[in-house]
């Protein structure tokens, strides 16, 4: 005499053509969908602890897919004692977020004045020598915006600038009108020298830190 299982069990049966049939749950429900199925005397059951398991009893809970939905542990841990979470409490819009940053020792960058970037440019010991690579259409001009460049990282803390930005800190210096400046920004672009900027209506450019920290190549 067969002796029937008890509790959780799992039941698999595998026919021909990669088919393959496993029904896991309560002894009594597993059996009775075998039956459903016609699946009787083929296959074999056997018992099965899992906590996927409908431990109990029944049909168990699945998912859209049809699969088996884990059982929540038995044991969840002691519950939350709210007496132990420090209750912070503040009107609404009473805090002050860059005081906080100030408090911490972090400032918030501030979008630098060309004008204050072209002063910058005023004091440098020497104008920059112009870069020697054989990319670029002005070196002279590339050697200034990189200037610029170096200026609003360093001073400012600020990732790139507008064409007009550009065009104002330079004071003349990159010898472009403006149409010429906005397709000679847009070549150094092209060639990994500067980052492109989308800012509502507006377009800026800021540097390539490899090009910003390259040094200039010397042609032989």
């Amino acid at each position: 005499m067969t002796k029937r299982l008890k509790g959780p069990v799992r039941f698999r049966f595998r026919g021909e053509e990669d088919l393959e049939v496993i029904i896991e749950g309560d002894a009594r429900w597993v059996e009775q969908q075998v039956t459903l199925l016609g699946l009787e005397g083929v296959g074999w059951s056997m018992s099965h602890s899992s906590s996927s398991m409908n431990l109990g009893g029944g049909m168990p809970r699945l998912n859209s897919k049809g699969e088996v939905i884990a059982a929540p542990p038995r044991d969840m841990g002691p519950p939350p004692d709210p007496s132990k979470i420090p209750v912070v409490r503040r009107k609404v819009g009473s805090l002050n977020l860059h005081e906080k940053l100030l408090k911490m020792g972090i400032e918030a960058p501030q979008r630098p004045d060309p004008l204050e970037i072209a002063e910058a440019l005023e004091e440098l010991d020497e104008p920059p020598e112009p870069v020697r690579d054989p990319l670029s259409s002005d070196p002279m001009a590339e050697a200034w915006l990189k200037e610029i460049m170096r200026v609003a990282v360093r001073d400012f803390g600020v990732t790139g600038l507008s064409i007009e930005g550009i065009e104002k800190a330079s004071q003349g210096r990159l010898r472009k009108t403006d149409l010429e400046l906005e397709v000679w920004l847009d070549v150094m672009f092209r060639h990994g020298k500067l980052v492109k900027i989308h800012g509502g209506q507006k377009i800026g450019y800021g540097p390539s830190p490899k090009w910003l920290e390259s040094k200039s190549k010397t042609i032989i």
